[in-house]
């Protein structure tokens, strides 16, 4: 099985952030199914229209990056009940500028914790209502994950074998839908 290309984006800047923990996990479970890379946000400039013609050499990475990618994973915290302004700004970056959006089309999938019973699960769902009004593809079910201390060791291993299975088959639904909706996918050639 060839591997597909997918680019990582954490919605977080924190050295010690527990979301790019989670990120490096999964990262770990997709080894031989996925080539995975993460994409930098922290140094795009604030997102202003006035800004686009030319792009500034930040932004048009982050839109390479992403546009050479077959698929995102996002993995993000939640902030006063949204995405945080990080990556809300790297999204409006990468939708701009106006036909030119690197999300459409882009099979995603969505994920992130928190020390709080509910995970992440309102973050998710605005990151899911504004990537599918952007025309990525969303990946479908929900992976809410609270996050305690010891559930991913320094080895980015997912200590809890019963978390571990459940983001194993995470992983696996999204590189079944990033395969089939990629280039390398069997549908695909056929279109």
């Amino acid at each position: 099985m060839t591997e597909i290309d997918v680019a990582i984006v954490v919605g977080s800047a924190r050295r010690e952030s527990i979301n790019r923990r989670l990120a490096y996990a999964l990262a770990k479970l997709a080894e031989g199914k996925l080539a995975t890379r993460f994409v930098q946000l922290d140094d795009l400039p604030m997102f202003n229209q006035d800004d686009e013609n030319p792009l500034s050499t930040n932004v048009q990475r982050f839109k390479h990056e992403i546009e050479r990618s077959e698929a995102v994973l996002f993995v993000t915290p939640e902030h006063n009940r949204s995405i945080p302004a990080l990556l809300k700004n790297a999204i409006d970056w990468g939708a701009r500028p106006h036909g030119r959006s690197s999300w459409v089309g882009m099979p995603v999938a969505i994920t992130g914790t928190s020390p709080g019973s509910l995970g992440t699960a309102i973050a998710q769902q605005h990151l899911r209502q504004i990537l599918g009004d952007l025309g990525a593809l969303v990946m479908g079910g929900e992976a809410y994950i609270t996050y305690r201390p010891g559930l991913i060791d320094e080895a980015h291993t997912i200590s809890h074998e019963s978390m571990r299975c459940f983001l194993q088959a995470y992983v696996d639904r999204f590189v079944s839908l990033a395969t089939r909706l990629s280039n390398k996918g069997s549908w695909a050639a056929v279109a």
